[in-house]
């Protein structure tokens, strides 16, 4: 593995590791709203985030190459209200598809098609990513986030179950 994929690996490590903690961040501020079943999508979805750092971290070892993990940035705390919070997670998401794009784009310059073949789980992961964001403001939007609806789809959200990423089971 050459040493430009492997800074570039490195940095996505990072990327991933920091929406974990984005995620959580914002499970903090559901939470002191009372929201137990925003809190727990949040928390499943920070826990998805570090599978999928820890697929890219696989890989690099995998490969021979050499996993420098970096310093985690601090998440926002200053989130406005539920909208706000989803609507910065898809800004989040499309903005990590488009770093996992230019991953797959340096693996073909590269040649590097072991990572290009691993990288097409990541490719299809963030269209569901984007699309589950996209979705709860949505629903968001539709409810008004308020009173009974507001219940309602917190309710709905508390079932969401953590499971582990297909790619750590490749």
């Amino acid at each position: 593995m050459n040493n430009t994929i492997c800074t570039a690996l490195n940095q996505q490590i990072n990327k991933e590791f920091f929406s974990s903690y984005l995620y959580l961040s914002m499970a903090a501020f559901f939470e002191n709203q009372n929201l137990k079943g925003f809190a727990n999508w949040m928390r499943v979805q920070a826990k998805e985030e570090n599978d999928h750092a820890m697929g890219l971290y696989n890989h690099l070892l995998e490969r021979g190459g050499k996993v420098e993990l970096g310093e985690i940035k601090k998440p926002s705390t200053d989130f406005k209200d539920i909208l706000n919070i989803f609507e910065e997670t898809l800004i989040h998401e499309q903005n990590i598809t488009k770093k996992i794009h230019e991953l797959y784009e340096l693996s073909t310059t590269e040649k590097d098609f072991a990572l290009q073949s691993f990288l097409k789980w990541y490719v299809d992961e963030q269209v569901e990513e984007e699309a589950n964001a996209q979705e709860l403001i949505d629903k968001v939007k539709i409810l008004g986030g308020k009173g009974e609806a507001l219940y309602l789809l917190d309710r709905e959200l508390s079932a969401r179950v953590y499971v582990p990423a297909t790619i750590l089971t490749k």
